[in-house]
């Protein structure tokens, strides 16, 4: 007598689920760990604290495994959730469909957002030095320090492994191409963002201080645009995370301080320490520090808080002369970003489409510029 063949499981993107939702998330997190090190396997959800999109996705597989309907509740299959006032997770937003193609990255792209900073930064380099006066000073200044946050924002994408298929390359270009020119450190920045994700708006939210002093009077945002454009804000965050109390902190010093140093031999030998200090440390010092502090404003600042997802992040409408200026590389949609965290920052304008075309246009929290949101933070009032 032939033994009886087992039916094949279902899959969710190539993943067998055999019936518990642990199971799925144990079989998801295998091969992730295999290919990660140690310190990377620590910031790998537990199942508790997996996506909830798991859980419907399971349950939907399921039910077509055994013969049934899939809830209605999931929402899953339609990408929409029942209710408008029912609190929204990512299974509510996308379809399995959407999951697979929005969570796909690409190397090839990733390294060109990374050339893409590096060689503008190059090219407002080189226009000061061929042409040395106050107005090349003061665009390349501009230019290079909203580059500087775009480095920032491409280091945040690695922390997600978002900006290339490869962890190992994620990790290495993470590190030494956009944390540590900045002064950050790659595995600390992930532990801290990571936490900023599970406890969004809540107390133990880590980046809760960046905006829960707003809103501002008018004076106060004047002084502080001072403080930053006149070099005392970088001053004071050195002196802050100065690293000679600390071992632990000299090894998180230790990849910023030879990116840097790299950086200096590099630019003196071309054009002397004033071409370093100039186009490198004064840009790092002045608008980077204003444009950080904007975005700290405008993606988290007013927002009604932590109990709807829709509403707990902003979303900035940005023209071409913002996103030069102040939003580059998609950091604007910090509320598609919290929405879906598995897609990379090139995809989250087909996110922010997609959501005005499912109707959630209404329950998002939305503004149509930079200036409306730091008008609304300046003058007291927290209302839309």
């Amino acid at each position: 007598m032939k033994p009886r063949r087992k039916s094949p499981t279902p899959t969710i993107s190539g993943t067998q689920y055999s019936g518990t939702r642990s199971t799925l998330i144990s079989t998801m997190q295998r091969p992730m760990k295999a290919t990660m090190s140690p310190a990377i396997i620590s910031l790998v959800p537990e199942p508790s604290a997996m996506p909830e999109i798991l859980g419907a996705g399971a349950a939907v597989v399921k039910a077509c495994s055994e013969g049934s309907s899939p809830p209605r509740e999931s929402g899953i299959i339609s990408g929409m959730p029942l209710s408008s006032d029912a609190p929204v997770t990512a299974g509510d937003l996308v379809t399995l469909e959407e999951l697979g193609r929005l969570r796909r990255t690409s190397s090839l792209r990733g390294a060109g957002l990374v050339l893409h900073a590096w060689v503008t930064i190059a090219a407002a380099m080189a226009l000061f030095a061929l042409r040395p006066s106050p107005w090349t000073l003061g665009v390349s200044v501009v230019v290079i320090g909203t580059r500087q946050l775009g480095l920032v924002v491409l280091m945040h994408e690695t922390a997600h492994w978002l900006l290339f298929s490869s962890l190992r390359a994620n990790t290495w270009v993470g590190t030494w191409l956009c944390a540590a020119p900045m002064g950050e450190d790659l595995r600390a920045y992930q532990r801290r963002h990571h936490l900023h994700h599970r406890h969004t708006q809540r107390p133990d939210d880590p980046d809760l201080a960046l905006s829960a002093a707003l809103p501002l009077s008018r004076g106060r945002f004047a002084l502080a645009i001072l403080r930053d454009l006149s070099g005392v804000t970088a001053a004071a965050d050195v002196l802050a995370g100065r690293p000679w109390p600390d071992a632990v902190a000299w090894r998180r010093a230790r990849a910023p301080l030879i990116a840097n140093a790299v950086l200096a031999i590099a630019l003196v030998a071309i054009g002397g320490w004033s071409l370093f200090l100039l186009t490198w440390v004064l840009p790092w010092a002045t608008w980077y520090r204003l444009v950080t502090r904007i975005r700290n404003i405008v993606e988290h600042g007013l927002v009604p808080g932590a109990e709807d997802s829709l509403r707990s992040a902003r979303s900035v409408g940005a023209g071409r002369l913002a996103r030069a200026l102040v939003a580059p590389y998609g950091v604007n949609y910090h509320l598609e970003h919290h929405l879906l965290v598995f897609v990379p920052c090139w995809k989250l304008t087909q996110v922010h489409a997609m959501l005005l075309a499912k109707g959630y246009e209404g329950r998002m929290e939305r503004s149509r510029s930079y200036l409306e949101v730091l008008g609304r933070a300046t003058t007291g009032r927290a209302g839309r």
